[in-house]
């Protein structure tokens, strides 16, 4: 539970800075942890599963993924 808020505060802070998105801690750690759902989802369906630092790359995706829909939708 504390590895995967503070692995997703990491995730959600590092798409942040790719996508050029200014967000706060709690904000981070939302985007982050769904950005992983949304990764691994998304990565699945190709039939790509991850382990280890893999899955953090394809958290980071999932994260700026969810960054780049929430701002097509406002």
């Amino acid at each position: 539970m504390i590895f995967s808020i503070i692995s997703g505060a990491i995730v959600g802070f590092i798409a942040g800075k790719i996508m050029n998105s200014e967000q706060g801690l709690i904000m981070n750690i939302i985007i982050g942890v769904v950005g992983s759902f949304i990764g691994s989802f998304l990565f699945s369906l190709i039939g790509f599963y991850t382990t280890g630092l893999a899955n953090f790359i394809v958290s980071i995706i999932g994260a700026c993924i969810f960054i780049w829909s929430a701002r097509k939708i406002n």
